[in-house]
């Protein structure tokens, strides 16, 4: 572990301005809050939820390629879709494991020889350009590095029996989206270490901060939200009818 996080530091210093970057698109989740629907293939405005997602990164000028990690059952109507929004940078859609670190890690060891990892939930359609770009560009820099936007509800710890026992200062929070960028060669070997121990974290950089490394925030877009229930749905595509405007 000590030498991982030496490499981490060492890169600090470094700009790879013509690293290598590949989308993981982590789509193999169950919807298990969506009664039933999978969300993935829900259309806003017309276009799927992970068509929507995907033509983000095919515009991307940061992003060379595209790795999709889908379940099982859903892998032709993926390639389907794929085909139907002309996603020209995709190079491989892999079976998802049992978790998302599963999930992201088969589509991680499709894509080992790029050099960075645009980590990203399928179900975050309204990604846009400029928040790859910044994202990818402060990896480049950091390492690692996310999007966070600040939060706009005060932030609760409750006990067991749902008292509340403290209001933490929500100015030293952030609510952590997606994209997450990390250079493979960091993140490839924790990835591997955090699935073989049976670890469950939802978010990427998480590994990055337990091994002893620094994740930079970056601005993040309230309009990058995550399609989790169906109510989502109308908010995506109120959203996206504004932007229209």
């Amino acid at each position: 572990m000590a030498n991982t996080v030496a490499q981490f530091k060492l890169d600090y210093q470094i700009v790879d301005e013509g690293a290598s970057a590949a989308a993981l698109i982590a789509a193999a989740g169950f919807s298990s809050r969506m009664k039933g629907i999978n969300k993935l293939f829900v259309p806003l405005l017309g276009i799927p939820v992970l068509a929507r997602t995907l033509l983000a990164f095919e515009k991307s000028a940061d992003i060379d390629r595209i790795i999709i990690s889908a379940a099982k059952e859903s892998i032709a109507d993926v390639e389907k879709l794929c085909s139907e929004y002309s996603i020209s940078k995709l190079t491989d859609i892999v079976p998802g494991g049992g978790t998302r670190m599963e999930s992201v890690l088969a589509a991680a060891e499709a894509a080992k020889d790029s050099e960075l990892f645009a980590i990203h939930d399928g179900a975050r359609p309204l990604v846009s350009t400029e928040l790859i770009a910044r994202v990818t560009a402060a990896a480049r820099i950091y390492g690692a590095a996310a999007p966070g936007v600040p939060l706009k509800d005060t932030v609760k710890r409750i006990n067991g029996a749902h008292f509340a026992v403290e209001t933490p200062n929500r100015e030293e929070y952030t609510a952590v989206q997606t994209p997450q960028v990390i250079k493979a060669k960091l993140y490839l070997p924790l990835l591997k270490k955090a699935c073989s121990a049976g670890a469950r974290p939802t978010d990427d950089c998480s590994l990055i901060e337990e091994a002893g490394g620094e994740v930079k925030i970056v601005e993040g877009d309230y309009c990058n939200i995550k399609i989790t229930t169906p109510e989502d749905i109308a908010a995506a595509e109120a959203l996206l009818l504004r932007k229209a405007e």
